[in-house]
Order: C-alpha cells, then sequence, then structure tokens
C-alpha cells in the first residue's frame, strides 16, 4: 500500500497503517512527536503501537537534535540470520536436544557467561565478525562516568539472549533450508546508558516546555548531545557485536549436534531496529532514529519477525525514500504484556505453539502469538518498502 497522510503539528505524518486501527495512545504520541522544533519528518510503519517516550514502529527524522527516549532502552536491538546448508528432512523428530544445547551456549534471560566469550576462539583471526574487538572494548573507557563500573558484567553479558521479546529460532523456509535467526541488543549497559541520558536530557533547559517530558532532546553543538551520542554509537556497536558472537556460539551448537552433515552457512545477514543514523534526505543532513523500525535502503537486506508460533520474513530494501528508507521491524504488539496475561492461559499457548519447540509455561504467556498482529497483514502493508526473499517458519524457539 501507500502511505496515508495524517495531518501533525509541524509535519505531516506519514502512515504506513490504517490510522483508525492505531490505539489512540500512541496517535497522540505521534502527534507528539510532529511537535518537535527540530522535526523535519516522520514516518509510520504498519507494525505500529505505544511506547515509552515514541511510538514503536515510527522513523523520526530530525535536523541537529536526537531523543534519547524516542531510542528506547534497548540501543540497537535488532535481529540477525544466517540459510545453512541443512535441509527439514536433516532435523530429527525430537528438537528439544537442540533446544538444550542452544540454552546451555547462550545463557538467556537474566543469565551471563561466567567469563567473557574469547573472540579469537569464536572468530579466529581478528577480521569480520571480530573485525575491531580490541577498539571496542578500548573505548569503554570513553562512556559515561555513571556506568563505567559496569565493565565486567557488560564483558560477561556479551553473547547473551536476555529475556522479553528476545529471541532464537531453528527455521525452515518454503524451500525447506534451515536458518539459523536471533534478536536481540545491547543488554544491561544499554539500556543503563540509555537511563542516564534520558535524565540528562529531561533537565536541559530547553527541554522544560515540551508536551511529553520523554521527548527531550539533546542539540547538536552541545557537550551532551556529544556524549550522548558517543555512548549511543559505542552501544549499538556491542548490540552488533553480541549479535555476531551469539551466532557464532550458534554455528558451533549445529555443527555439533549434525556433525554428519558438515553444514555450511551463508553469509549473516544482521540489522538494527532501534537505533540512530545520520543520512540525507532532500539536500539536509538528518539524524534519523527507527524506534521499531528497519533501514530499507534499495538492496538492504533484513529481517521481519512475526511471533514465536507464526512466521518472519528475509527481506530486500526498495529504497523508499517518504519512509526515510525503513520498514517495520516485526507484527507489533496488538495488546500489552498485562492484557494478555489477563486474556490467554498456557493452555492457549500450548495450542498456539503447536509444532514449535520452545517454552510453554505461565512466564512467556505474555509473548503468546495472540499478542501480536497479524505478520501477514504487516507485510501486506508495506509492499513499497520491501520485497520478500525467504519467508521462514520456526520449529525451535528458545526465550529468556
Amino acid at each position: 500500500m501507500s502511505y496515508t497522510e495524517v495531518p501533525g503539528v509541524r509535519v505531516p505524518i506519514r502512515m504506513w497503517a490504517d490510522p483508525a486501527t492505531v490505539e489512540s495512545g500512541a496517535m497522540q504520541q505521534l502527534r507528539n512527536v510532529s511537535s518537535l522544533p527540530w522535526i523535519k519528518g516522520l514516518a509510520v510503519m504498519p507494525d505500529v503501537h505505544y511506547g515509552k517516550g515514541a511510538t514503536v514502529g515510527s522513523v523520526i527524522a530530525m535536523e541537529g537534535a536526537v531523543c534519547p527516549a524516542a531510542v528506547g532502552v534497548d540501543i540497537g536491538c535488532g535481529m540477525s540470520a544466517v540459510k545453512t546448508s541443512l535441509r527439514a528432512h536433516d532435523l530429527p523428530t525430537d528438537l528439544s536436544r537442540l533446544r538444550s544445547k542452544v540454552e546451555e551456549a547462550i545463557p538467556v534471560g537474566r543469565g551471563m557467561h561466567g567469563d567473557p566469550v574469547d573472540p579469537g576462539r569464536l572468530f579466529g583471526h581478528p577480521t569480520g565478525a571480530a573485525a575491531g574487538w580490541d577498539d571496542f572494548w578500548s573505548r569503554f573507557d570513553g562512556i559515561a562516568d555513571a556506568v563505567r563500573f559496569r565493565r565486567e558484567r557488560a564483558a560477561q553479558q556479551m553473547g547473551t539472549l536476555g529475556s522479553g521479546n528476545h529471541f532464537w529460532e531453528l527455521c525452515v523456509d518454503t524451500e525447506d533450508a534451515v536458518w539459523i535467526m536471533l534478536h536481540s541488543g545491547s543488554r544491561n549497559i544499554g539500556k543503563e546508558l540509555a537511563d542516564h541520558h534520558i535524565g540528562e536530557a529531561q533537565r536541559l533547559p530547553h527541554n522544560q516546555g515540551l508536551v511529553d517530558r520523554d521527548l527531550a532532546v539533546f542539540i547538536s553543538g552541545t557537550p551532551q548531545m556529544d556524549a550522548y551520542r558517543n555512548d549511543l554509537y559505542w552501544a549499538q556497536e556491542y548490540a552488533k557485536h553480541n549479535r555476531a558472537v551469539m551466532m557464532a556460539l550458534s554455528q558451533e551448537v549445529v555443527r555439533r549436534e549434525f556433525r554428519k552433515a558438515k553444514v555450511t552457512f551463508e553469509p549473516v545477514i544482521s540489522c538494527h531496529h532501534n537505533y540512530v543514523s545520520e543520512e540525507r534526505y532532500e539536500g539536509a543532513d538528518l539524524l534519523v532514529t527507527r524506534k521499531g523500525a528497519i533501514r530499507a535502503g534499495g538492496g538492504d537486506y533484513g529481517i521481519i519477525p512475526g511471533s514465536m508460533g507464526t512466521g518472519s520474513y528475509i527481506v530486500r530494501g526498495l529504497g523508499n525514500s517518504a519512509a526515510f528508507n525503513s520498514a517495520s521491524h516485526g507484527a507489533g504488539r496488538r495488546m500489552s504484556r498485562n492484557a494478555a496475561k489477563r486474556q490467554y492461559t498456557t493452555r492457549d499457548l500450548e495450542e498456539q505453539t503447536r509444532g514449535v519447540e520452545c517454552r510453554k509455561d505461565s512466564g512467556v504467556v505474555d509473548e503468546i502469538p495472540g499478542a501480536y498482529k497479524s505478520i501477514e497483514k504487516v507485510m501486506d502493508q508495506q509492499r513499497d518498502l520491501v520485497e520478500v526473499v525467504a519467508k521462514l517458519k520456526q520449529v525451535v524457539c528458545v526465550k529468556g
């Protein structure tokens, strides 16, 4: 579909979703964002829903300013996926052992590695995924004083999944090829950096008259902005390394479990969906915040997951500048976690995840497929943003 333009305060709101289906709280958030003095454009993805600070599924283009709460607390959260040489017929009927081996190799929930992962063991010569590892960690001493004491924890959490909507999956595509896919971000260090800078922004004089204190911004040319962008980019890099480590650990598990098959892997596809990027549109240098959105420039590969019982898509961007070269980051929630817990039971979860080797207990009822929008409808609403490369269906799902 093409977008629907809804009147905003300073800029129109371009929506790749039916405005009538968007909850009132999310629409108000979008209007609030459109009122910011620095706003140059606002695009809304079909997975849009209410979020902290700014709407999930929104792309906010500003000139000379960034809103840290709009980026969110899981800086650099995103997806990685890789196609393997395995075929569906190579998989055993009982996938519980594979799930257990993945959970042993990759800490989930609040878990962390006892000792930091050795990139030399995982990646060998420091090229590719391990490139810049030493430089990356050497820059830790340059991040905010308030979180610098977390270095040991940050090192131990590198290569861990987390909880909530983060997941690891083994999937099969429509051609019977087997894929590994995972979703995670910058873990606790990203959250603490975000919380610190959101607080700093809210205390600045120029943010005192805003309609929503969560929309407090940093302005270019100030020491506060310089400090935030330093920490933001470091956390985005942490998230990228985190996913690379987990993917390497996953490949080790799969190689061991399918030793006879001599598994090989295609290049990994990886994309952020909570981050800031410096981009140029209509002759202006803008700071583009994607909160629950992926970059979908012409030819860019991306990953758009559904839920733990439905399907996911590998996509290629079409480069739609009206959407600031973006697309949705997933199906998007249609109800809050608390509402899902009130409405659904573990029996519902078992039914909706039938055929998937995964947790089916009360601790993940809030992640039940019924709590999410239809991924098929979301994909249909963004046909002018991405083209489908592969459709995947999970057979194993690991959650924290």
